[in-house]
């Protein structure tokens, strides 16, 4: 995964509320062994015409906003199925934090997995942005995760985000990676556990046996 530290790039607005995974990453391009291209399928029913053209009217194709690392997006953005797909795509499409007032939680989750950062702002501060997302003259901003704060326009505004997710993406980890740093502890609790419980390590023993 990716790390998240200090990124600097353009900001570009979707405010639609309820914006879907299927919205987010259609159908059609779930059908791939591998990871591989699922940038083209980022919002591709509104990124292209019929004829595959790009779509004049969509926001990432126009000047200014092209090549947007950060999403100001509507409420309960990623909403849906789980389809984990989109965080995929939107990350190979270089789409590095999303800031919103509301997310599908399972969205969120897999934004955080994925080295995508997730920011849940207040309406009010929300609202600070929205002019900055919507002018192509100062759409450029810096989203620090080390110091939790989003510079533009010579301004400020702290943000504060879960340890959990400021550590993993901090350290650039799979979920796996940070579990493992705990690998003496879990590793103690084991031999203690079944120290005090003999009998499941037995059992535990027999179903290995029967699977070998």
């Amino acid at each position: 995964m990716q790390a998240f530290n200090n990124i600097t790039g353009t900001l570009a607005p979707l405010p639609a509320a309820n914006i879907d995974t299927d919205v987010i990453m259609p159908k059609q391009f779930l059908k791939g062994i591998d990871r591989q291209g699922l940038d083209r399928g980022v919002f591709f029913d509104l990124r292209f015409l019929a004829d595959g053209s790009p779509n004049p009217d969509f926001i990432l194709n126009q000047a200014g906003w092209e090549n947007a690392a950060f999403l100001l997006v509507g409420a309960n953005f990623g909403c849906g199925s789980s389809r984990e797909h989109a965080v995929w795509g939107l990350n190979q499409l270089g789409i590095r934090a999303i800031i919103g007032t509301s997310f599908a939680g399972i969205f969120d989750d897999n934004c955080q997995r994925n080295g995508v950062l997730t920011l849940t702002l207040s309406e009010e501060d929300y609202q600070r942005l929205v002019a900055v997302a919507n002018d192509p003259a100062s759409n450029r901003i810096t989203v620090s995760l080390e110091q939790q704060t989003i510079l533009f326009n010579d301004q400020r505004m702290p943000f504060s985000v879960s340890a959990l997710k400021r550590e993993m993406l901090l350290g650039g980890g799979s979920a796996v990676d940070w579990t493992l740093q705990y690998e003496s502890d879990i590793s103690q609790f084991e031999a203690q556990h079944f120290a005090q419980r003999p009998w499941l390590k037995r059992a535990n023993i027999i179903r290995e046996a029967e699977h070998e």
